[in-house]
C-alpha cells in the first residue's frame, strides 16, 4: 500500500518503537493518529513530525478506557467523512521476572495491553476501516520461542500471533488486510538494564528502534502477511516449530544466567 496522504493510527505512538515510526510515516507523507497516555508527549512528539498540522492525538489509556475512547472518535471521523486507512496496534509491555515474581497487576496489565487491546481496538476498527484497509499487529519472536522470564509475554504474543492469522483469514474477500510483525529484542525502555547486561553477555543481538520502524513500513508497503526479523532469530523460530527439543536444549545452557538476572533488583 502507497502510504502517502494515508492516515494511520498508531497506538503506543511515544514509545521507542512508536516513536521512531511515527517520524518515518511522517516523512513517507502518511497523515497520523497518534494515541498514547500521555498528553504531554504525544504533542511533543506531533510537533516534531513533518508536516505537524496534518497530525492528531488521541490520549487514550489502552488500560482503562482508551479503547472505547479511540473507537468513538474514529466513529465520529466516519460520520464526518474521514476514514482510518490503517491501524497499527503497537502498544504493549513487559516484564523480566520468573512468573513466581510477578505480581498479579504485572501479569493482568501484560495482558491488557498486549492481547486484550489489540484483540479489542481490531474488533471496533471493522466498522470504521477503509477498504481497502490494513490492520498490522506488532509481535514478538517470543511469541514463537518460550523463554524463560518471559513467560506471559510470550504468552500474550503468541496470542496475537494466532489471533492475526486467524482474523486474516475470516477476512478473506473484504478489502481488510491483518498483517503481523515479530521484531527480535529491540532497544527500548521497555528492556531494563538487566535484560540490556544478559543480552549483551549472552550474545543476543538487539535491533534499533529505527531499523524496527523501517521494516514496519516495509511490510506496509508489501502487505506482507507475517515476517519475522533477525538473524539466526528466525531460524530458531522455525527449529522450535520443528524440533523444538534442540532450542530447549539450546536455552537449558543459558538457565544458570537467565536466573541470575531474572532474580536482580532493578
Amino acid at each position: 500500500m502507497d502510504l502517502k496522504q494515508k492516515r494511520i493510527l498508531l497506538t503506543g505512538a511515544t514509545g521507542g518503537i512508536g516513536s521512531a515510526l511515527a517520524i518515518q510515516l511522517a516523512k513517507q507523507g502518511a497523515y497520523l493518529i497518534l494515541a498514547g497516555r500521555k498528553q504531554t508527549k504525544l504533542d511533543e512528539l506531533k510537533n516534531s513530525l513533518e508536516n505537524a498540522s496534518e497530525h492528531l492525538c488521541i490520549r487514550a489509556d489502552l488500560e482503562a478506557d482508551g479503547i472505547e475512547t479511540i473507537n468513538t472518535a474514529c466513529l465520529n471521523w466516519k460520520d464526518q467523512g474521514i476514514y482510518i486507512d490503517i491501524v497499527i496496534n503497537n502498544a504493549g509491555t513487559n516484564t523480566f521476572a520468573y512468573l513466581a515474581q510477578q505480581t498479579a497487576a504485572d501479569i493482568t496489565r501484560e495482558t491488557q495491553l498486549n492481547m486484550l487491546a489489540p484483540i479489542l481496538l481490531s474488533q471496533h476498527a471493522l466498522s470504521w476501516l477503509k477498504r481497502p484497509g490494513i490492520i498490522l499487529n506488532i509481535g514478538s519472536t517470543f511469541s514463537a520461542i518460550g523463554y524463560p522470564g518471559y513467560s506471559t509475554y510470550c504468552a500474550t504474543k503468541a496470542a496475537i500471533h494466532r489471533f492475526s492469522e486467524a482474523l486474516q483469514r475470516e477476512l478473506t474477500g473484504t478489502g481488510i488486510q491483518v498483517l503481523y510483525l515479530a521484531p527480535r529484542a529491540t532497544n527500548t525502555k521497555l528492556n531494563d538494564q538487566r535484560v540490556t547486561e544478559l543480552n549483551t553477555l549472552l550474545g543476543n543481538k538487539t535491533d534499533s528502534p529505527e531499523y524496527v520502524a523501517s521494516e514496519i513500513i516495509a511490510t506496509l508497503k508489501a502487505e506482507t502477511k507475517y515476517r519475522w526479523l533477525g538473524w539466526p532469530e528466525k531460524l530458531f523460530v522455525r527449529l522450535n516449530q520443528l524440533l523444538p527439543s534442540v532450542v530447549s536444549s539450546s536455552i537449558r545452557k543459558q538457565h544458570t544466567r537467565i536466573t541470575e538476572f531474572a532474580s536482580k533488583s532493578i
